[in-house]
């Protein structure tokens, strides 16, 4: 059974210029994705900075004007609605923005952070709201003790921690993580990945993990699109991606890993120069005259790769 399907999605923004702002050109974000997720799967979309992956995860809770393309959330389009009619579709789909410090209201204490969407879809009691919101709070490894206290008043860490306990609150059944630890210390992103690794399995949630560290993407996801300008260059499980990769591009963003052993730091370096030499030789056979990724070809039952 497919969880969320996603069907050639194009997200284009105009380019507007002159005096009367006339549409010129259009910013292809994302141009012609397509890819699965089934329940209790962890699925990563990775890529460089402005390669259309976080604009994937808006379009699907409706954040984005999607141009063309369909949006199946269990087998119903939702691609089109309106905010209304998207509305029960937002208890079944849940985000963790990316910036812990910018995703909470500093005026709200925590109990009206996490109480939010309850508020919004359901009908409780204060009683009630303060014992699920101390439930969840324990859920994320918090003090119950602290939902009188405000955003400024936590660490980044546990920031993000009462962004995911927000986000549990109405029991998605699809959470979509942007980037949850890019702007956490190194320290705690350990911390966070780990947790949200034990939430899914408490919760059977079905994760779309949306990151441009290889590292953090290997360690959580089952399987793996990489984003190239718009499009996915390659897609598989996580061991196919690391351990056989066949798209340039994808080679090239695993020689960017920063090697930890010491021993190895010479020969990574070696097989980086190596990928970059690579990638000025071979770009043609990879991308068309635009530079635009051709279409998916599978050449295993799970391993797609873009190629001409």
């Amino acid at each position: 059974m497919t969880l969320l399907e996603v069907d050639n999605l194009k997200v284009h923004f105009p380019i507007r210029r002159g005096l009367f702002k006339n549409v010129t050109d259009y910013v292809r974000a994302v141009d012609g994705v397509s890819f699965e997720l089934h329940p209790g799967e962890i699925y990563g979309l990775v890529g460089e900075s402005g390669s259309g992956k976080s604009t994937i995860g808006k379009s699907i809770v409706n954040l984005h004007r999607v141009t063309s393309g369909n949006i199946l959330f269990q087998g119903k389009n939702i691609t089109h609605l309106t905010n209304t009619e998207m509305k029960p579709f937002r208890k079944e789909i849940g985000m963790i923005f990316q910036d812990p410090y910018s995703s909470l209201n500093p005026k709200k204490c925590v109990l009206d952070i996490i109480a939010e969407p309850l508020r919004n879809f359901h009908r409780l009691t204060p009683k009630q709201e303060k014992e699920i919101v101390q439930a969840y709070l324990e859920k994320v490894g918090l003090s119950p003790d602290s939902i009188y206290k405000y955003p400024y008043e936590f660490s980044g860490g546990q920031r993000q921690r009462i962004g995911i306990a927000r986000t549990l609150t109405l029991k998605p059944k699809l959470i979509i993580a942007d980037e949850p630890v890019s702007a956490l210390d190194v320290s705690v992103q350990a911390q966070v990945l780990n947790f949200l690794l034990d939430l899914q399995k408490e919760f059977q949630l079905t994760y779309l993990f949306i990151g441009h560290d290889l590292g953090v993407i290997r360690h959580i996801c089952d399987r793996i699109g990489v984003m190239y300008r718009g499009r996915i260059v390659e897609e598989g499980t996580s061991q196919e991606i690391y351990e056989n990769p066949q798209h340039i591009y994808t080679k090239r963003l695993i020689s960017a890993i920063p090697e930890l052993e010491l021993i190895n730091r010479k020969k990574k370096a070696l097989f980086r120069k190596q990928m970059a030499e690579e990638y000025k030789k071979t770009y043609a056979h990879f991308f068309d005259e635009n530079g635009r990724a051709y279409d998916l070809k599978s050449i295993t039952p799970t391993h797609k790769v873009a190629l001409p």
